[in-house]
């Protein structure tokens, strides 16, 4: 399929007849889109029954809305340096999103009134109304535009990282493309790829520090106008933060700061050993350490797909029989070109209830492991799109992450696919370092994100300082970073969430927990495991997030009390 000039998505067909909203209703024309939000206002509703048939109606139209801004959003990430798809898709930020978002105020009032004279299957709308009531709570008309504004400069930041190429080896390259060159043996071709990469990054860092400031101050008027004091704790009610605290958090980074960063220095010294170096560079970090080739589990797209449909039907046919499907219908796009937001993503088209996977591949293990990740969030789709009320059709994200880092290790066992047996060692032995260093990174990006809204008045120096102090305090000088003042300085510059979903960060920490006990489960009963897994993806996000996590079988806690004994584990697995 030609990314570039199609994704209209027009051959995917609604995942059951529309009810409600006519078949030509086009939701990005205000006229049509407002008279089916004032009707539903506007309904009298004399009975449950009546309750029951009017949720399902507004969840028609808002799954109709959902996909027509996913599916500008995807257009407009695929080819970020198309004018045209920037305009469709700042249009619907500008012109629908706002009207929709008080629309929406509107009719969660309705729905509490509602529920509350028509009370039946109280149990089945507990997550929902408990949803609904934080959100009337935090929304004030005040803030639709000052989030409409946060909207289009996450836009921007998208815009100017997609436009970010490099000339190297007499090719243009985008940034995704020059991360094969870290895996590379020869030092110096690594160490230049390296450089050019982080000083085109730096060119932009300019745009990049004024962008964040503004999103700043937007986000702490956005608290002020919903009556907090401070942007952390409205962002933890507006995220449904309902089952864990910003001292929670803070126990998580003291935690992996005692327990797993002496275990990321044992793998970086046993790297530095077995390279036979002085002090590790940034760019020692991805290649492998005996002077191997790197792995190449693929040299073309589909051979990286065909190969995953092999892995999940050995996992299970059904989940073999998904991916596929998602392959032939063109819900896929995977090749790094220019003018492709970096990065990689699932999003959920939210009337057919189908799952949409974007990446930029190059060809390398991570990409592998990447596919395998945004297909465990594909199956969680999936899952649960039976289900007839949308906000059911997605979980919290804690447990979402489950889903993807769970199904990375879940696959992980059948690898061979893409690999000889020698390959599927060194494949898997660096997945199991990647986890350490995601741990331990996780603590780094959310201890910054809580830095920073914590001195809402901070200059560039200011956060730069802290930045530093964050990353050495989780072992961010355990590399050498002579001579890299501002690469390692503005290193943060590449974390998006920092930029476009504040807070969202902690989450890929529980759930990696989350996926290692599931692993742990399966090694002594796969069946069990997987089945336990589908299970608590089945549920969606009709249920409290410590009771999804009991369903997998696994624990909800992000404590020392549960990461001490996976240290154990983590140790043997990465041959510590």
């Amino acid at each position: 399929m030609d990314t570039t000039t199609s994704l209209d998505f027009t051959h995917i067909a609604p995942y059951q007849p529309r009810c409600f909203v006519a078949e030509q209703t086009d939701l990005t024309i205000l006229a049509q889109m407002r008279p089916l939000f004032q009707a539903l206002w506007e309904r009298k509703i004399d009975s449950a029954n009546a309750l029951q048939n009017w949720l399902r109606e507004r969840s028609e139209l808002e799954s109709a809305l959902s996909q027509t801004g996913t599916i500008l959003y995807i257009r407009m990430t695929c080819q970020t340096d198309d004018p045209a798809r920037a305009r469709a898709y700042q249009h619907f930020i500008e012109t629908i999103r706002p009207v929709v978002k008080i629309f929406e105020d509107q009719l969660n009032k309705k729905y509490l009134a509602q529920q509350a004279r028509w009370k039946s299957e109280q149990t089945r709308y507990d997550v929902y109304t408990r949803a609904l009531q934080t959100d009337i709570e935090l929304f004030t008309e005040a803030n639709v535009a000052l989030e409409t504004e946060v909207d289009l400069r996450t836009q921007e930041y998208q815009t100017i990282t997609g436009a970010m190429t490099v000339v190297f080896e007499g090719k243009e390259r985008t940034l995704p493309e020059m991360g094969k060159f870290l895996h590379e043996p020869g030092r110096d071709l690594r160490e230049r790829a390296w450089k050019s990469a982080a000083r085109r990054r730096l060119d932009d860092k300019g745009r990049l520090e004024q962008l964040f400031d503004r999103l700043i101050s937007r986000r702490v008027k956005i608290a002020e106008n919903a009556g907090f004091s401070n942007f952390c704790d409205y962002k933890f009610r507006a995220l449904h933060r309902f089952d864990y605290t910003p001292q929670d958090c803070k126990q998580y980074h003291a935690s992996i700061e005692k327990l797993i960063v002496p275990l990321w220095q044992k793998v970086l010294e046993r790297r530095r050993e077995q390279m036979k170096l002085k002090k590790l560079r940034p760019w020692d970090i991805a290649v492998d350490s005996l002077g191997r080739p790197p792995l190449r589990p693929f040299t073309k797209v589909n051979e990286l797909t065909d190969g995953c449909v092999k892995i999940f039907n050995r996992l299970d046919s059904l989940l073999g029989r998904q991916f596929a499907e998602m392959v032939n219908a063109g819900l896929l796009d995977l090749e790094s070109r220019k003018g492709k937001a970096p990065g990689g993503y699932q999003s959920t088209l939210d009337e057919a209830r189908k799952p949409f996977i974007f990446m930029n591949a190059v060809g390398v293990d991570d990409d592998l492991r990447t596919l395998l990740h945004e297909a465990g969030h594909a199956f969680h789709a999936l899952a649960c799109a039976s289900d007839s009320l949308l906000d059911y059709r997605h979980g919290p994200m804690e447990f979402n992450e489950v889903a993807s880092m769970g199904m990375e290790l879940l696959a992980d066992p059948q690898i061979n696919v893409f690999y000889n047996p020698q390959d599927e060692q060194r494949s898997r032995n660096g997945h199991w370092e990647g986890i350490i260093s995601t741990l331990v990174w996780v603590a780094v990006i959310d201890a910054f994100q809580h830095w920073i809204y914590a001195h809402p008045q901070q200059n560039g120096t200011q956060r730069k300082t802290a930045w530093l102090d964050i990353h050495e305090r989780f072992g961010g000088d355990f590399l050498d970073w002579d001579g890299l003042v501002d690469e390692h300085a503005f290193l943060w510059h590449r974390q998006l969430h920092i930029f476009e979903v504040p807070f969202y960060y902690i989450e890929y920490g529980i759930a990696q927990l989350g996926a290692l006990q599931l692993w742990n489960n399966a090694r002594n009963d796969p069946k069990a495991a997987l089945a336990n897994y589908k299970k608590a993806l089945a549920l969606g996000g009709s249920r409290p997030l410590p009771e999804l996590f009991e369903t997998a079988g696994i624990k909800f806690d992000f404590s020392a009390k549960t990461i001490t004994p996976l240290v154990e584990v983590m140790k043997q697995q990465a041959g510590l």
